[in-house]
């Protein structure tokens, strides 16, 4: 949900290779066509309060049912970014490293918020559950 709000590239672009009608517009060989990424990922159209951050929007049961042409922090196709996977097993791993090695409690200044819809920090004590360097 992060990469679709703030996805890494703003744009996509490619260069048509050969002339190409697509929903009666005409696109010219060499043309440089463009993808609008970021404006694409916050499209009302495509995406039920798309300013909004719902991480729920890419659970197992939901994330079959999206467009994967619509979605794009990486790209798609033969040119689509060839750091995806190492990108994204890497995010897993140091999520994984961190839960391993902290505690996360709330504070006595945590205000309760709806976490799920909003992005602004929330107060947490951090805490290291060894002396172990990482």
């Amino acid at each position: 949900e992060t990469l679709r709000l703030y996805p890494l590239s703003g744009r996509l672009e490619r260069i048509c290779k050969r002339d190409v009608e697509i929903n009666g517009v005409f696109i010219p060989q060499g043309t440089v066509v463009v993808v609008p990424t970021f404006i694409l990922h916050r499209d009302l159209e495509l995406w039920s309060e798309p300013e909004e951050f719902h991480p729920t929007r890419f659970s197992k049961k939901i994330k079959d049912s999206i467009n994967p042409y619509i979605y794009l922090p990486f790209g798609t196709g033969p040119k689509s970014c060839i750091g995806m996977r190492l990108t994204i097993m890497n995010m897993k791993l140091a999520l994984i490293r961190v839960l391993q090695n902290f505690s996360f409690k709330p504070f006595k200044e945590t205000q309760k918020k709806n976490t799920e819809t909003s992005l602004s920090p929330i107060v947490l004590r951090i805490t290291a559950l060894s002396e172990k360097r990482l």
